[in-house]
């Protein structure tokens, strides 16, 4: 959420903010609701006095013996006046509160303008796509060679854009949680969370998930709870409606969780394989850090995730999104892509965002600064290290043999007991 002041002293930077993300708000409705309430306020404040007064002043009147019928009327109208104003107040402030909430989050200056995908800048790239003397295939296809993905079975069992994992499949998607996790608390200084995987409507709302993004999320009927759509919803939500200190600033957290999403308006998109399924796992990164910090926190957790993918030995790029891909909380978001080289391109297996104050100020988290009077939103910053479904795909197509076998990167090999390849199994023909 902004700040009221903001938009009260800077409504054209907040208007041209909006532009750049080529959103159409009607941010003049908004101001023109808040000088209202402030008059409201303002009003209501001095009829309370008043009131206050002709009540401390009609007893003692009474008794030195004059007439207080005019007062009393007046304390009256007074009492009238302020119910309708109290009624106008609160059908303001919903209005009011309903169109913060729909409010992004501005981008910063350093994010290019652009409206699509196609005008992101690429930073970076690390390790050349591998070379095949043979067409490559898809992870979909390796994998129900191998016996290892069965999508039929998860179509039986759950519905479409499920998966089930078998036998050395379900291996290497623990083997990455298990690697990414440590990787994270051993060398990058996160906290490992386990969070609920379920979460309430208010922590949806400070998140920013909620109101906008409804029709993405899975409801559980006639209940005010959600399954998540990633472990950021809990983790930013650790301190909601608390102060802490500044000298518990920063915390890193790290939490494996599965994922839920309806992928609503993803008909026809990707509907084989990994990549955009209602369930995955997912290894999350978040931080809650000083202001002062938090772009040099976004650089340090880009840098976090790109390192398993060089670990992985997966080739990948790394974009800074244009204004108007950049998501709905973040002020800064890079995208980290990995190649597929059966689809002869790179595909989003992470996203790390600088979301400044927007959340806390939505979550109501604060911080006593060291001189122990003022406080103040921290930054919150999420990234994904990494998306365990897509992670397993691109190691799958990358690391395909021409007998449809796929090599595991060393660095799994010791969360994989020593396993160097999957092979598809065996039959036994039995007499």
């Amino acid at each position: 959420m902004l700040d009221i002041k903001l938009i009260r002293t800077e409504p054209e930077r907040v208007k041209r903010g909006l532009e750049r993300r080529g959103m159409d708000f009607d941010l003049d409705r908004l101001i023109a609701l808040d000088l209202r309430f402030r008059e409201i306020q303002t009003r209501l404040d001095a009829l309370r006095q008043e009131r206050n007064t002709i009540s401390q002043s009609v007893p003692r009147l009474k008794k030195d013996g004059q007439d207080v019928s005019e007062l009393i009327a007046t304390s009256g109208k007074i009492a009238a006046e302020i119910k309708g104003l109290d009624a106008e107040m609160s059908e303001n402030e919903a209005e009011r509160q309903a169109l913060m909430y729909q409010i992004p989050n501005l981008v910063d200056e350093s994010v290019p303008e652009g409206l699509s995908e196609d005008q992101n800048l690429e930073v970076r790239r690390w390790g050349d796509p591998a070379t095949f003397g043979y067409e490559p295939k898809a992870h979909w296809e390796l994998g129900e060679t191998l016996g290892i993905l069965d999508f039929e079975r998860a179509t039986k069992l759950a519905g479409a854009r499920f998966v089930l994992m078998r036998g050395a499949g379900a291996q290497l998607e623990r083997a990455l949680i298990n690697f990414m996790l440590d990787l994270h608390t051993r060398e990058h200084g996160y906290t490992e969370i386990l969070p609920p995987f379920v979460a309430n409507e208010e922590t949806l709302l400070a998140n920013g998930n909620l109101p906008k993004f409804a029709d993405q999320l899975f409801h559980l009927t006639d209940t005010k709870y959600y399954l998540i759509p990633t472990a950021e919803v809990p983790l930013t939500n650790l301190y909601r409606d608390e102060i802490i200190t500044e000298d518990m600033l920063p915390q890193y957290f790290t939490a494996y969780t599965p994922c839920f999403r309806s992928e609503a308006g993803a008909a026809g998109r990707d509907s084989k394989g990994l990549i955009r399924v209602h369930q995955f796992d997912k290894v999350e990164m978040v931080k809650i850090v000083n202001p002062e910090t938090s772009f040099d926190e976004l650089e340090k957790m880009v840098g976090n995730a790109e390192r398993i993918l060089q670990l992985l030995g997966l080739p990948h790029r790394t974009l800074l999104l244009c204004a108007g891909d950049t998501g709905f909380s973040a002020t800064k978001t890079y995208d980290l892509e990995v190649w597929f080289p059966a689809q002869g391109k790179y595909r989003e297996i992470s996203s790390c965002s600088n979301c400044t104050d927007f959340q806390a100020r939505r979550g109501n988290l604060r911080y006593r600064v060291k001189d122990g009077k003022a406080l103040a939103n921290p930054h919150t910053l999420n990234g994904s290290g990494l998306a365990v479904g897509r992670t397993v795909a691109a190691i799958m197509e990358n690391f395909q043999q021409e007998d449809g076998s796929i090599v595991i990167p060393e660095a799994l090999r010791s969360y994989m007991g020593g396993r160097e390849r999957i092979e598809a199994p065996r039959t036994t023909v039995r007499a």
